[in-house]
This record gives C-alpha cells, sequence and structure tokens, in this order.
C-alpha cells in the first residue's frame, strides 16, 4: 500500500447525499478506494469521483443517514477490487458484492478491478452462434446470437422480469455441450421481485449454473452505480480466463440511470435532456461494451440489459441511447399484455441486427430468415387490417383482408403466446410459423421461395 494510504483526513467540509467532500487532499486518483469510519465506529467504503485543486469528491457506499462533516476519510491508494473463482457460480450477492446466501465471503486468488475497460473493438470476433431462447417471438424473428447485447424495452406493470428469468431458464446453443452460466444483475428491485427472482431460481435448478447480483429498492442507490460494473467484472472472467458461456441480464438499467441522475444532482453538474448527466451515453457504453466475444478465447458475454421506458416513451435518454449502443431491441407491448398473451413482445418494432449471423443452414434451419421476412410481412398486412375494422367495420373488409386479419389473430395467440414453463425448440417453432402461413394464399407467400413452400408447406388438408 501506498504512502497515503496511511493519511486520514478529518476535512470534511460538505455532505451531499451520498457524496463528501474532502478539502486538504494530497494525490487522490480518479476511482481510488476510500474508507470512510464514523464517530461511533462504523465503517463504509466509497470511491473518489471527481478531483480539483486539494479537494476530492468522495461517493459513500452505504446509508449515509447520520454522516457528519467529522467523519475520518482515508484514502488506500487502491481501486475497488473484487475476489474472483468459479466458485462463484451458485451464490448470491448483493450490489455492493456482500453475500445474501448466508454463506462466507467469496475468496479468490484473482481480484479484478470492478471499473474494467471495454473490449477492444480490434480485439472482437464478430457474433456468429444462435441462442435458443425458447420464445418462439425472439429465436425465429429476433434472434439471439452469442457475444450480442439485445436489450429488452418495457413498462412497468409488464412481464420482463418473468421473460427475463425464463430466458436464463432456457438459453442454449444447439448442438454444443458447453459451460454455460447466467450472471444476473437486479438494480433497485422491490422486495416480492427478490424474492420471485431467488424462488424462481432455486426452485428450477437455474441457480447452480448462475451468479446473482441483487439490489434492492431500499438498499443505497450508490449500490446501483457498482452492481452492473461487479456483474460484468464477474461475467468477464468466467468467459475470457475460465472459458465458460455466459448470458448477462441487467433489470432494470432505467433505475441505474436514476442512481446516476441523483449523483449528478447532488453534484451540482449542469443537466442535460430530462435531468440526466451529459455523459449518460459513454456511462452507459462502458457497462454494454464489456459484452461480446474475443479473439482467440473459447468463452463469449452475451448481454441482455431491460430497461423500463417511463410512460412507454421510447425517445426517453436511457431507452433512446440504450438503443444506439446494442444491437436491436425487443419491445414489450401493453395492449398485447392486456389480452393476455405472454410474452408480450411486439415484433414489427423489435429488432435483432445481428440475426442474420447467427441463423440458417448448419445453425438454425436453411428456411428460418425467409420464414421470418414473411411473417413480418403477413402480421403487418392483418395488423394494418385491423386499423380498418376500427373505422369501416369487419364487414367492410375484401375478402383478402379478412384473411390477414384471422391470421394477425392466430399469430398472436398460437405464435407470439406460450407458456411461462414452454420452452420451444427453434424446430417446433418454425413449424407453426408454416401452419400459419398456410392460412394464406399460396400466391402470396412472396418472402419464401417455391422449394421452401413445396417442402414445409403443409397441405390445405393437413393443416385442418
Amino acid at each position: 500500500m501506498s504512502e497515503k494510504s496511511g493519511l486520514i483526513y478529518k476535512t470534511t467540509s460538505e455532505i451531499r447525499g451520498p457524496l463528501l467532500v474532502v478539502e486538504g487532499v494530497k494525490g487522490a486518483a480518479y476511482n481510488e478506494l476510500v474508507e470512510v469510519k464514523l464517530v461511533d465506529g462504523t465503517e463504509m467504503i466509497g470511491n473518489v469521483l471527481d478531483t480539483f485543486s486539494d479537494k476530492a469528491v468522495v461517493q459513500v457506499f452505504g446509508r449515509t443517514e447520520g454522516l457528519e462533516l467529522n467523519v475520518s476519510v482515508r484514502f488506500t491508494g487502491e481501486v475497488i477490487q473484487i475476489a474472483l473463482s468459479e466458485d462463484l457460480i451458485g451464490r448470491v450477492f448483493s450490489g455492493s458484492f456482500r453475500p445474501l446466501d448466508h454463506m462466507p465471503e467469496p475468496f479468490g486468488t484473482e481480484r479484478r478491478e470492478i471499473f474494467g475497460s471495454v473490449l477492444n473493438p480490434a480485439a472482437r470476433e464478430p457474433p456468429s452462434e444462435f441462442i435458443q431462447t425458447g420464445i418462439s417471438t425472439i429465436d425465429t424473428m429476433n434472434s439471439l446470437v452469442r457475444g450480442q447485447k439485445l436489450p429488452f424495452f418495457s413498462e412497468a406493470g409488464l412481464p420482463h422480469n418473468i421473460a427475463a428469468a425464463q430466458v436464463a431458464r432456457q438459453a442454449t446453443v444447439l448442438g454444443k455441450e458447453e459451460e454455460f452460466a447466467v450472471v444476473f444483475c437486479a438494480m433497485g428491485i422491490k422486495n416480492e421481485e427478490y424474492e420471485f427472482f431467488r424462488r424462481e431460481f432455486e426452485k428450477t435448478g437455474a441457480l447452480e449454473r448462475a451468479v446473482m447480483i441483487l439490489n434492492l429498492a431500499d438498499d443505497p442507490i450508490i449500490e446501483r452505480i457498482v452492481a452492473p460494473r461487479v456483474a460484468q467484472t464477474i461475467a468477464e472472467y468466467l468467459a475470457f480466463d475460465l472459458d465458460i458461456h455466459i448470458l448477462t441480464i441487467l433489470t432494470d438499467m432505467t433505475n441505474y440511470g436514476e442512481a446516476l441522475r441523483s449523483i449528478s444532482i447532488a453534484r451540482e453538474e449542469v443537466p442535460t435532456r430530462k435531468g440526466y448527466p451529459g455523459n449518460l451515453y459513454t456511462d452507459l457504453a462502458t457497462i454494454y461494451e464489456r459484452a461480446g466475444k474475443i479473439k482467440g478465447k473459447k468463452g463469449s458475454v452475451t448481454l441482455m440489459p431491460i430497461l423500463t421506458m417511463p410512460g412507454g416513451d421510447i425517445t426517453h435518454p436511457i431507452p433512446d441511447l440504450s438503443g444506439y449502443i446494442t444491437e436491436g431491441q425487443l419491445i414489450f407491448d401493453r395492449d398485447l399484455n392486456f389480452r393476455g398473451i405472454y410474452p408480450p413482445i411486439n415484433v414489427l418494432p423489435s429488432l435483432s441486427r445481428l440475426m442474420k449471423d447467427g441463423i440458417g443452414v448448419g445453425k438454425t434451419r436453411e428456411d428460418h430468415a425467409e420464414v421470418s421476412n414473411q411473417l413480418y410481412m403477413s402480421y403487418a398486412e392483418g395488423v394494418k387490417a385491423r386499423g380498418l375494422v376500427r373505422i369501416i367495420g369487419e364487414v367492410g373488409l375484401s375478402e383478402r383482408e379478412r384473411k390477414y386479419l384471422r391470421f394477425a389473430e392466430e399469430f398472436e395467440s398460437r405464435f407470439v403466446n406460450q407458456g411461462v414453463y414452454e420452452n420451444r425448440a427453434i424446430e417446433r417453432t418454425l413449424e407453426i410459423a408454416w401452419e400459419l402461413l398456410s392460412m394464406l394464399p399460396e400466391d402470396d407467400l412472396i418472402r419464401v421461395r417455391e422449394d421452401y413452400i413445396k417442402k414445409y408447406l403443409p397441405k390445405m388438408d393437413e393443416a385442418d
């Protein structure tokens, strides 16, 4: 430990929420680990958020009630690190990496800084391996590829957490028996959500191959800044050091953004859109861009962040900026949910930019891409017909429009809708897709080549 690690300062001049302004500090560094000792002997840790002149702004990880100006602040000369080992799999931790499973503190010979850097673009390997989630709307029309960043864009009250747990349970790579694990990080969740995730992971056995990082709504808000970085540090170690394929799920990044905004206000920074800090894009990128594949490494980190859009506003800063960084989005729809359809993923505005690289011959099936395109086109026609019904009534529709209207209804009830514990293989999902397409005139299947129509399209008597 450096010489300055022994220096203790009692020169705190200002307290703003979780932030302390310490004066007379020499040589403090950004992200430096700090130990804060209260008058009653309670100890907390923090890190240096900013330095200027002889002052240092320290953010404290823990409850800040009772903080007074006469606290003792020690600058350690180190950065926040966590102990890493394969034994982390199956464990449950708080946002600041404290055990929540009544087991000992983690021990590992490897220690890593949680504020790691993003992957070097030159070292990245393009994602190309299909991940089967067992959810038809994802697998067929918005396929997830190993190493991809594919977020859920949802709203409060929609079952995005249930869908996230389902993906965590069911995700697998076809035809490969490889080590696979889930790093699950929840930020600002309610107690009932915490119990749901714990119960769900334990009941289904998913906890045996998962690491859980949980920050509750009544936990210190500052922990939400640390939690996703702890999760990504664990994911990187398991993937790139131990050759395990990792699926990281972060929920809810909107709560993370709110924590950033609170700290920005406490620092009296000049706000930008909706009061968020000007570096929001960069900050989100330092989390998202730690996912991917590295050339020469067997493991990978696939990322599925979950964002709740306030008021369903997709132009809100957090989903808006996340859309620029990630490779697509899966959009949850309130109307589908109201009609009892699960998962309520609206496929029309949803997108997976890397889907084309992970499907087709040798990966899923030869007809996958064209079936997906035909489903998009046909469902869009059905939604358009549904809009006309609201204006002129179904009696005013042409026979063709009625067929597409029925297709849209069947598509939602049979293809989009499925059970919470229903794990559909991609073959079964494509089979359902062809059964739905058989409802339409064969001449309308212009997105699928004739060879595939002859091979896969059920005959009308078979379909009936």
